[in-house]
């Protein structure tokens, strides 16, 4: 069956250098008469009407957005996502599947099966509503990401590394959030809290180790208030995904979770600005929408 599909290229992507890339992979594009070929500046292009599937051709931000384009569709209607990994994390398209060489990838946009997968979707006391694919983060994991926009001269894990050891330095900051996860109520001051449906992002970080996007659950890791020192002893467990393992680590899954802070929260979705260094964020909704986007693998 011939599948047509719309193209979003992100030439912003792994700052800037994804356009390194971009003419291997219209070449290949060209293969595929059905394919169109669409740049960024025009977001509603992801929510444009008659296509088989969206092809996000960047990094996790740029699948964010196309993500969030498409579930303007009812589900009758809503196309499919398609992913090229040329991005700096790559987190989400390493979560359902997909090759991380671009050329295989934009081949499978074409030749790839549909896979059904979860989405949280996220709701703030403004009513404010967005979906997340991989990982929305809050506190230290949000900062992280905002510092890590401003770091030009790395690339890769190298550049979230670097904005860990930032972040640990100017923003050692834990609110305390009152948590009722699916109905069960705890307090805690929490030096990171991140929501997953991907068991990795920051391009290499296992933040939950158990999480897969197909089994009606998200995930949580909530590291409570330590010391600057337990920070940076706590990096390498991450890395490897064995943080589980430390009694300041909290690990688990939900369907539903509200919380309250104390004070305004940092917030990314998708390595995305929720709410940035200036938020008034204090409340948030986040659930599981099960098997509600189809994506090609």
């Amino acid at each position: 069956m011939t599948r047509r599909v719309r193209l979003i290229f992100n030439a912003q992507a792994h700052r800037g250098h994804a356009w390194e890339t971009a003419s291997a992979l219209r070449a290949i594009a060209a293969q595929y008469p059905e394919a169109e070929w669409a740049p960024t500046e025009y977001p509603s292009h992801a929510t444009e009407q008659g296509y088989d599937a969206v092809a996000a051709i960047g990094g996790d931000g740029t699948a964010n957005e196309v993500i969030n384009g498409l579930m303007r569709f009812p589900p009758e209607r809503r196309p499919g996502l398609a992913l090229v990994p040329t991005g700096s994390g790559n987190d989400f398209s390493c979560a359902v599947g997909i090759s991380p060489d671009s050329a295989a990838a934009m081949h499978r946009v074409f030749t790839g099966s549909p896979r059904w997968i979860d989405l949280g979707q996220v709701t703030d006391g403004s009513g404010r509503t967005q979906y997340s694919g991989n990982a929305l983060g809050i506190g230290f994991d949000a900062n992280m990401t905002f510092h890590s926009y401003r770091i030009t001269y790395l690339h890769g894990f190298s550049i979230y590394l670097w904005a860990v050891i930032q972040t640990i330095i100017l923003n050692h900051n834990a609110p305390r959030m009152s948590l009722t996860i699916d109905g069960q109520r705890t307090d805690e001051e929490a030096l990171l809290l991140t929501f997953c449906n991907g068991r990795r992002e920051g391009g290499g970080f296992v933040v939950a180790p158990d999480a897969v996007p197909d089994d009606g659950l998200l995930h949580y890791t909530l590291v409570r208030k330590v010391s600057r020192p337990m920070m940076f002893r706590l990096i390498p467990e991450f890395m490897k995904g064995t943080h589980g393992r430390c009694k300041q680590v909290r690990l688990g899954t939900f369907r539903q979770v509200e919380l309250n802070s104390d004070r305004p929260l940092t917030i990314h979705i998708d390595r995305e600005v929720f709410a940035g260094f200036d938020s008034n964020v204090l409340e948030l909704k986040v659930q599981v929408v099960p098997a509600s986007l189809q994506v090609i693998v």
